[in-house]
Parts: structure tokens; C-alpha cells; sequence
């Protein structure tokens, strides 16, 4: 767990959790950008990813542990006692979704940037079948998902700095693809036990990588009395690393602020 605390007097606390394969280290720019507004930050890198285990990069026995972490991480966000908003970018934002719906772990708001809710490509049915006989064999067993920079941004000095990051990673054991599957399934099954609590889901419209209709779709059927979802129609997979980045973070800025105001206004 990191903590970044801002220089300026500090108005909430923002919990960034960051997708699969990557870590917390990708997220330098928007880290201060919060900042800069006046929020703490807290982030860190998920089990199995970035710097937390060389031993076991890229593998999980439960997707429980990606949401103990993170309940972990807001617990700490709180002991600041201000405002504590979640932002969880794709396996990230599924995280947050799993984590507010089986915890009674309680945040003013919730931003899901291009959320893991379906895939835009599966395995084909004979080799999802073998995952699931894997599972039981030889969960532990790496492969590679296909998965590179092109399909998550357009923007090239991000493609350079990840090709050039050893933090990332190349292969995830076939336990951690089911029980992503399995956390993907249970967001939707679960969708009474979803708090309501404000929420904003900023989607990439050109999305190569997460299946924005089943996104669009979590969102039409989650209860919240206040929620938005707003597409980048040109945008991959990674909007906070996109050309227009900036826009997109005014615009998470301006939900977060808005929520301040209420925030105040209740308490006079």
C-alpha cells in the first residue's frame, strides 16, 4: 500500500485501484493530478502483480484476495476522516464492484474507468473447456493472453513505457482467468447487494478490450439513486491514458467535486 498526500489542505481521499497485469506505478500522472486538487491518494499494487510477489506474478487462488486488499486500502483512506471516493480502473473497477458487494465497507463514491465486466474476446469454447479442467489439475499453469498496449491506448509514450516496464505482466495462471470469469458472473448475480451510493462509469467507446454492452448493461440494472455513464467514443481501453486524458480526469474531478458540494451542504 502506498500513500500520496497531497500539499494542498486536503478535501477527501481517493483510492485508486489499478487493472490487471499492470501496476500502481502506471498511474503517476493521474496520482497527481488528484493531488493537485487537494487529495490524498491511496494506491498500491494487487496480489500477484507489480511488486508485491515475484514468486507467484500474474496468479491468485481467490479473487477474495484482490478484495481483502483493497478493503484495506480504504480502511486507511478513512482514518484521514474525509470523504473517500473509489476509482477503479478495469479488473480494478470489478474489484471495487466485488468488494462494496460482499463488505460492508461503506465510500462516498464510486468511479469505474472501462470496468471488467465482460470480455470483448473469450477463449473458444474447447479451450474455456480445458481452463475448467486445468483449474483443478494444474491451476498454477501460466499462459498468455493476448493481451498488449495496442489494444489499451493510442497514446505512444504509454506504449513505449510499457514495453519498457518490467513490472508488467506477460502470462496469468489459468486459476486467476476463472476466477475472473467467476467475479464477472457473480457482479451481475449480485447486483441487489450493490450499495447505493453515487457512481460514474467513464467507458472507452473503441474499447478492444473489455465488452462495453455488458458494461452498459451492469450499469442500466444497478439501483443507484445517482449514477452517469459517459462513453469516449474514440477511446481505448485505458482512458486515463489517452489523448484525452485530460477531459477525462476534469470530468472525474467534476463528479468528485460536485459530491463534495452535497457533502457540505448537508452538514450546514
Amino acid at each position: 500500500m502506498k500513500k500520496f498526500e497531497t500539499e494542498q489542505p486536503a478535501v477527501g481521499v481517493i483510492v485508486i485501484i489499478h487493472g490487471a497485469m499492470e501496476h500502481h506505478g502506471r498511474y503517476w500522472w493521474l496520482i497527481e493530478m488528484w493531488r493537485a486538487e487537494g487529495f490524498h491518494v491511496i494506491t498500491g499494487d494487487l496480489p500477484g502483480q507489480g511488486l508485491t510477489t515475484r514468486a507467484h506474478r500474474g496468479h491468485i487462488d481467490s479473487f477474495d484476495e484482490y478484495v481483502n486488499e483493497t478493503v484495506d486500502w480504504v480502511q486507511t483512506a478513512k482514518s484521514y476522516e474525509l470523504p473517500v471516493f473509489v476509482l477503479g480502473h478495469s479488473m480494478g473497477g470489478l474489484t471495487a464492484i466485488r468488494m462494496l458487494q460482499t463488505t460492508d465497507i461503506s465510500v462516498d463514491g464510486l468511479l469505474l474507468s472501462s470496468p471488467c465486466l465482460g470480455l470483448k474476446e473469450y477463449p473458444s469454447v474447447p479451450l474455456n473447456a480445458l481452463t475448467v479442467g486445468l483449474n483443478w489439475i494444474a491451476p498454477g499453469l501460466k499462459v498468455n493472453p493476448g493481451l498488449n498496449v495496442n489494444l489499451a491506448t493510442r497514446d505512444e509514450d504509454v506504449k513505449e513505457r510499457t514495453l519498457n516496464d518490467g513490472l508488467t505482466i506477460t502470462k496469468v495462471s489459468v486459476r486467476w482467468y476463472r476466477e475472473l470469469v467467476s467475479a464477472m458472473k457473480l457482479a451481475f448475480e449480485q447486483m441487489s447487494k450493490f450499495p447505493d451510493i453515487p457512481l460514474l462509469v467513464l467507458q472507452g467507446g473503441d474499447d478492444k478490450i473489455v465488452d462495453k454492452l455488458e458494461v452498459f448493461e451492469w450499469f442500466n440494472r444497478v439501483k443507484s439513486t445517482e449514477k452517469i455513464y459517459k462513453e469516449w467514443h474514440d477511446c481505448y481501453h485505458e482512458i486515463f491514458n489517452e489523448p484525452e486524458k485530460e477531459q477525462v480526469f476534469l470530468y472525474a474531478k467534476n463528479f468528485v467535486e460536485l459530491r463534495l458540494q452535497y457533502l457540505d451542504e448537508r452538514e450546514v
